[in-house]
């Protein structure tokens, strides 16, 4: 961390303990493109981004305990931080029976885990009314998750999902308590009136979030899961004689795919997140915006390009390998707003659009090309979508740099963030 952001005040910094939750963590997530490789169906993307949605919000519970009243030289933090990974690596161990139609492990294992967070906040001894709101909020989730051990199918999901929303309400959003203020019959805000309160700071303090951390830590999870890539692109290498075209073809266009994607990224988008969280003062629902909720589809498309690359390799690849890759790609640049942040005229939207089905499109090519040869041609159009990339979003940072109030009044015009 710079002199620049301590003085800015980013005093907070990832702590060691987070970096070991996150390894465990990763090998939970990574079981989600396994399922993947193992039916590649659609219909399984389908199932598990449900499954990784639900890991997601538990890494955000921990992300945010941190963010708020963590501290990495108290010693009781530290301790519910590794006390949750034993929950985690239980569930990574259970996720596969999720698909087979047996989810009581793993659903057991996220309520241990929400018992570890409403504990961990009960106990914080920081921010008493607030933290014990959350400390409800995670223990009334891990009653859901228990009830829905011994539910059948499909009403565990339901309570899953019930779960995970009240979640979101208790750690980051407000529960429309702006409107409640002002009556039941209060009109609803307009698009601007909602842009100017995510830009605005917190009217409760101890909701805010710290920008720097966060900002880090989505960052650091970000690299792991680039790291399930490079991991499938070298495993599958391997299992290829050296003097095979395709070998080349798939060991090259898979890293750089993987740098093209981490480019997209890390050259600016992360920048400019971090920036809009800190001129906000850390305003909780602006994090939802652009981190817990604004990441999810990006992270989840970086799990199914891998899958995708994996399953492209193979002898025989299936039809859905490499739309996995183009379908996974396209919604990694739509997440993480590649061509947008900006205001645009109306052809400059028409391109976007054509840009972006030009990318689903690629997969097309599989019927001239051999599989690694797509990834090959997917890679070098990820690697053009970077630098298009890195040239609209080094306007924007210089725009947001030099004047902010200006900014954020387009951003009100254009709800682009």
């Amino acid at each position: 961390m710079t002199e620049d952001q301590d003085s800015a005040g980013h005093g907070r910094r990832v702590g060691w303990v987070e970096l070991y939750f996150d390894l465990i963590f990763v090998f939970a997530v990574s079981q989600v493109t396994h399922a993947i490789v193992a039916e590649p169906k659609w219909v399984h993307v389908g199932a598990s981004l449900g499954l990784f949605a639900t890991l997601w919000w538990t890494w955000i519970g921990f992300a945010l305990l941190y963010n708020r009243v963590g501290d990495d030289t108290r010693v009781v933090d530290r301790l519910f931080v590794l006390a949750g990974t034993v929950p985690c690596a239980i569930a990574a161990t259970q996720a596969h029976h999720v698909f087979e139609g047996h989810p009581a492990g793993f659903a057991a294992a996220l309520a241990g885990v929400r018992l570890i967070l409403a504990a961990a906040h009960r106990w914080s001894g920081r921010s008493k009314a607030e933290v014990r709101r959350i400390a409800w909020g995670y223990t009334a989730s891990a009653v859901l998750f228990t009830i829905s051990a011994f539910t059948p199918r499909p009403w565990v999901f339901v309570l899953w999902a019930f779960a995970l929303i009240q979640e979101a309400g208790f750690l980051l959003l407000d529960g429309g308590s702006d409107r409640r203020r002002g009556g039941h019959d209060a009109p609803r805000p307009s698009r601007a009136a909602k842009m100017r309160s995510l830009l605005a700071p917190s009217s409760n303090p101890g909701r805010a979030v710290d920008p720097g951390h966060l900002s880090e830590r989505f960052g650091l999870f970000m690299i792991l899961l680039l790291g399930e890539l490079v991991i499938t692109v070298g495993g599958a290498a391997l299992d290829r004689p050296a003097d095979d075209l395709g070998y080349w073809l798939a060991l090259i266009g898979g890293l750089v795919l993987a740098g093209a994607l981490w480019w997209v990224y890390f050259t600016s988008a992360a920048e400019i997140y971090e920036r809009m969280l800190d001129l906000s003062g850390g305003n909780p629902a602006l994090a939802y915006f652009l981190y817990a909720g604004g990441h999810l589809i990006p992270a989840f498309s970086l799990l199914l390009i891998a899958a995708g690359v994996d399953l492209s390799l193979h002898e025989s690849p299936p039809v859905s390998a490499a739309w996995f890759i183009t379908a996974g790609l396209t919604a990694y640049l739509t997440g993480t707003r590649v061509f947008s942040m900006q205001p645009r005229k109306w052809y400059v939207n028409v391109l976007q659009i054509a840009a972006l089905a030009a990318t689903v499109n690629l997969a097309l090519l599989r019927h001239v090309l051999s599989a690694p040869a797509v990834v090959a041609v997917i890679a070098v159009w990820a690697v053009i979508s970077a630098a298009i990339s890195a040239r609209v979003r080094h306007g924007v940072l210089e725009d947001l740099s030099n004047d902010p109030a200006a900014f954020f009044h387009a951003s009100e015009r254009d709800s682009g963030i």
